[in-house]
């Protein structure tokens, strides 16, 4: 019989405020686990994957399922790239493209390029088809390149709060298959 998950939670820019569906998921399942950064608005990919890597010590990476929005889909694909370990699988919801000329305008470092290597785990890609953050072929080979299952939902938004998925039962049922 398989162990339970243990499931860590990867916000993006700015953290996941109290109405985003990460929240939510956190507050129907205590057991989940936010990985915290220390710096959510102007973010540096380097320290991001550390701080990625240093909540994973020790773990069973066999039980770990990585949950991560916007830009903690980056952070998850630049600590893949970095680290190369297998976990049991990984969320990727709304990834944003950090090699806009619009995200370029936001205070980050280092998260572009994004590694477009296949990923050492399995992995769903959740896209928008009118994601301000990604169009959808930018999503489509995002998934490819990661070797990830892709789950269109339409006419999505951003998938947060503001796009109306502020509870995502949908979400969960997506993340069910690593639980």
């Amino acid at each position: 019989m398989q162990k339970p998950a243990r499931v860590f939670i990867l916000p993006g820019l700015g953290n996941s405020g109290p109405r985003h569906w990460q929240t939510y998921f956190e507050r129907l399942h205590p057991e989940f686990i936010r990985i915290e950064q220390r710096d959510w608005d102007t973010p540096d990919r380097a320290e991001w994957v550390n701080t990625v890597a240093q909540a994973l010590a020790g773990e069973d990476l066999s039980r770990v399922v990585l949950v991560a929005h916007s830009l903690g889909c980056a952070t998850v694909a630049h600590w893949a790239a970095q680290h190369g370990q297998a976990i049991r699988g990984a969320l990727l919801v709304a990834p944003s493209d950090v090699e806009t000329t619009r995200f370029a305008a936001f205070p980050t470092t280092g998260f572009a390029p994004i590694p477009l290597q296949r990923l050492p785990f399995a992995s769903t890609v959740v896209a928008s088809s009118n994601d301000e953050w990604m169009s959808a072929a930018r999503a489509q080979q995002f998934a490819t390149a990661w070797g990830s299952e892709l789950v269109g939902l339409g006419p999505a938004g951003h998938v947060n709060a503001d796009s109306g998925h502020g509870d995502w039962p949908g979400g969960l049922a997506l993340l069910r298959k690593w639980l």
